[in-house]
């Protein structure tokens, strides 16, 4: 076998260590736009919240770990650099596999994990599909660093620099690689895309690693055929690839966005899976969603006897709250704040929102605390299934909002999960809200999870709204706030606050997601029980 040196000398590109570097800086640079591009391609099914980062963050510094194990032992054993640009070609081609085949695998391993446990589904699902998708090639990536040092370190007398700059090197790639996909390749061409960008960069170092050498390598062949055949034949940008009526699918620097639209309504959703964000009804009736209850907050601030009613809406979305109210109340002036530029202008060109409602991108909280202006109504609906901003559901933030109501004025929540087990997420929104609002009642919606909290310092809300109801001539939304109305609940504070320094809102938000799974699969389980996987499959034909 060849020692180190005769190895080196037969690889002229490398008797320059700048490829080396390279090397380590494309590495570098793939590895952080692999993680950011996992993050886009698990959250439209498992959310963005800070516990699918961490499983992200985890999972990658294990792969890590052992592929920098398992260089450093490799190259020690045979420090040939033809192994280490076949593993760059390898995980090459891994990653320019991901967008073709991880929608499957997330769906599939998904599928298994609703049946195999009874707890934690988020937390288990997004790791397995971590560990299957992304493990592999990064683990390969890993190894790069501890090859690169066996392949540039020549003497003992200028070690410590060379792995410096080996370091360095792979450490602004890193960088660049976090800045580039979040603000340059996703959103202008989408998270797959992405992947096959730098895909092709690592498969381009390793094929001109070995041109370099005058020899054919059918392995790059190989790789540069899969890529190119993926891109052209395999790759779909739909993350809902069942899907084929979709009005608009596309990616923004916060969401993945879902426009679907039918004879009555259109519908907005940022996850695959569940839940709808937003809804235009084509006829301007009530929407027979949670927006409908909401409009009780105006009822309570005195719409019918006030002038003007200022209000402000905290997670715009595409407007559905404000184009309700513009449509039932005529002495109403309003603004929204949505930190999502894109769903912004998804409002005005699907879901009929009126240009003269200003909206400000900006998120809710720091829109707070940049102006002075205060409201009759705030409603804040920045609560997406698990992703709940903690910034926007501590004693801090409240008290924030507090502070921007006018005399009077009221503060509605939109609470989009109903919690059964003691100290559950509702419990601690409302606690908190509690501890700052003197006025407390909540409303479950019905037909869905949704549960809007309504809170004053005016202890005469609940009976304003009743005159206001009364008042009101359109026998729709009469009936709409009698409902609300009638199913009011004055709510009975207990002693679970969030605050900026503590606010586990995640952890309470996947308690929540993973009982109303168990409660949609339980008929499932069932079944499976009873017949098995082929009676499974009989309910489903």
């Amino acid at each position: 076998m060849q020692n180190k040196r005769e190895v080196i000398e037969n690889r002229k590109i490398l008797n320059n260590k700048i490829y080396l570097y390279l090397t380590e800086f494309f590495a570098g640079m793939s590895v952080m736009a692999v993680e950011l591009g996992a993050s886009r391609l698990l959250a439209p099914y498992f959310s963005s919240s800070q516990i699918v980062w961490t499983i992200i963050i985890g999972t990658i510094m294990i792969a890590m770990a052992l592929g920098n194990i398992y260089g450093g032992r490799s190259a020690d054993k045979n420090p040939d650099p033809d192994r280490l640009y076949r593993r760059i070609i390898l995980a090459a081609i891994w990653i320019a596999l991901i967008p073709v085949l991880g929608k499957y695998i997330i769906l599939g391993i998904s599928a298994v994990m609703i049946f195999s446990v009874n707890s934690n589904f988020l937390i288990w699902a997004a790791f397995a599909a971590c560990m299957i998708i992304f493990v592999f090639p990064l683990f390969l990536l890993g190894t790069v660093t501890p090859s690169l040092v066996k392949y540039a370190v020549s003497d003992l007398d200028d070690n410590g620099k060379t792995v410096g700059f080996l370091n360095a090197s792979n450490t602004i790639g890193s960088i660049i690689g976090t800045f580039v996909p979040t603000f340059v390749t996703i959103p202008s061409v989408g998270v797959s895309a992405t992947f096959y960008i730098f895909a092709g960069i690592l498969l381009a170092l390793s094929i001109i690693y070995f041109c370099s050498r005058k020899q054919r390598s059918i392995r790059a062949a190989a790789g540069v055929a899969v890529l190119v055949l993926a891109c052209i034949f395999c790759s779909t940008d739909s993350f809902a690839f069942w899907e084929d009526n979709l009005t608009y699918e596309g990616e923004s620097v916060y969401n993945y966005l879902q426009v679907k639209e039918d004879d009555e309504a259109v519908y907005l959703s940022t996850n695959v899976l569940f839940g709808v964000q937003s809804v235009y009804v084509k006829d301007d009736s009530l929407t027979g969603y949670y927006y409908d209850y909401a409009m009780a907050s105006t009822m309570m601030a005195d719409v019918n006897e006030a002038e003007n009613l200022d209000v402000l809406i905290l997670g715009m979305g595409t407007g559905t709250f404000a184009t309700q109210c513009d449509h039932y109340f005529d002495n109403l002036t309003m603004e929204g704040v949505e930190i999502d530029e894109d769903i912004t202008e998804l409002a005005t060109e699907y879901f009929h929102l009126s240009e003269d409602i200003p909206v400000y991108t900006y998120d809710g909280r720091a829109y707070l605390n940049a102006i002075d202006k205060t409201y009759d109504v705030i409603m804040v609906d920045a609560y997406q299934d698990i992703t709940i901003p903690f910034q926007m559901s501590t004693v801090e933030f409240f008290t924030l909002v507090k502070e921007h109501l006018n005399e009077g004025g009221v503060m509605v929540i939109n609470m989009n999960m109903r919690g059964q087990e003691e100290g559950n997420i509702n419990q601690y929104i409302a606690d908190t809200v509690s501890a700052v609002f003197s006025e407390v009642y909540t409303v479950d919606c019905s037909g869905n999870t949704n549960r809007e909290l309504f809170a004053s310092d005016n202890p005469e809300m609940i009976d304003i709204m009743k005159t206001n109801i009364e008042l009101e001539e359109d026998e729709a939304l009469a009936d709409m706030m009698t409902t609300v109305y009638d199913n009011l609940e004055t709510y009975e504070a207990g002693d679970y606050l969030m605050t900026d320094d503590k606010a586990p809102v995640e952890l309470l938000g996947m308690q929540v997601i993973d009982d109303l799974i168990a409660d949609e699969v339980t008929y499932y389980k069932n079944i499976y029980a009873e017949s098995g996987l082929s009676g499974l499959l009989e309910e489903f034909q």
